[in-house]
C-alpha cells in the first residue's frame, strides 16, 4: 500500500506547481518518493518469483524523475503530478516491452506492453503477429488477460488508420497491425492505491501481462 500522505503530497503538488513550493515541501516530496520506492520494490519482489529476470532491479533505477522536460511542451509546469515506474530488465529506458506503473491521484493505473517502439522494433513486432497471429489472439483472448485489461489500449494516438503499407486489407491480424503502442492499461482508483492489498493487486496484473511481453520481446531476439 501507499501512504495517504504521498497521494496528498501530489495532490497539493498539482495545485502548486512550483519550484518555490516545491522548495519549500521538499521533505514531503522526499517522504512520498520513499514511499514509492518501498512499494515498487516490493512489486519488484513478488513479481520476481514469478518472473525472475526482474530480481535485480532496485526500484530508484525503474522509478521516472519528477522534474519535467519543458524545453518543447508550452505547459512550462516544472513537475510531473504522477509517480511512475518502469519494471523491465532492460532498464526503464530499454526498448523491450515491461511493466508499468503510474500512481497519479485520480488518475492511477497499471499494466505495460510496448509503448510507441521505434521503427525498427514496430516492423518487428508486426511481423511477429502477422506470422503468429493464433499465438497472440490466443494471449490478448485468454481470461486472465481479459479480465484484467480486455484489450490492448486502441486510443487513436496508438493506432493507424490504414493497415501498414506491405499488408493486405484483409489480413485477419489487421487491428492489431494498426497499431503504434501495443499497451494495456487498467484504471486503479484512490482506495486501491492506499489499500494493503496493492502490491497483490499490482502484481496480479502484470502476471497477466507476462505472456504478453514475452510475445512482444521474443519478436525484438528474432
Amino acid at each position: 500500500m501507499l501512504q495517504p500522505a504521498t497521494l496528498q503530497f501530489l495532490k497539493n503538488l498539482k495545485k502548486n506547481n512550483s519550484k518555490e513550493w516545491f522548495d519549500k515541501n521538499r521533505k514531503s516530496y522526499e517522504a512520498a518518493k520513499d514511499d514509492f520506492a518501498a512499494f515498487v520494490q516490493a512489486v519488484i519482489v513478488q513479481f520476481g518469483k514469478k518472473n525472475p529476470s526482474i530480481l535485480g532491479l532496485r526500484a530508484k533505477d525503474c522509478m521516472f524523475r519528477i522534474n519535467r522536460d519543458v524545453r518543447f511542451s508550452k505547459d512550462k509546469s516544472p513537475y510531473k503530478t504522477n509517480m511512475g515506474a518502469y519494471i523491465n530488465p532492460g532498464g526503464k529506458k530499454s526498448v523491450l516491452a515491461g511493466y508499468y506503473f503510474h500512481c497519479e491521484p485520480g488518475r492511477a493505473f497499471v499494466g505495460g506492453g510496448m509503448w510507441m517502439p521505434m521503427p525498427p522494433e514496430l516492423s518487428k513486432v508486426r511481423q511477429e503477429i502477422d506470422y503468429n497471429f493464433a499465438a497472440f489472439k490466443k494471449i490478448t483472448g485468454s481470461k486472465k488477460f481479459k479480465a484484467v485489461y480486455g484489450d490492448l489500449s486502441r486510443e487513436a494516438e496508438y493506432t493507424l488508420t490504414r493497415l501498414p503499407k506491405g499488408y493486405e486489407a484483409d489480413n485477419p491480424a489487421g487491428d492489431y497491425l494498426k497499431l503504434k503502442s501495443f499497451v494495456a492499461l487498467t484504471n486503479l482508483t484512490d482506495a486501491d492505491l492506499v489499500s494493503k492489498g496493492l502490491v497483490k493487486k499490482t502484481v496480479a496484473a502484470f502476471e497477466a501481462l507476462q505472456p504478453l511481453t514475452e510475445f512482444l520481446n521474443h519478436a525484438l531476439s528474432e
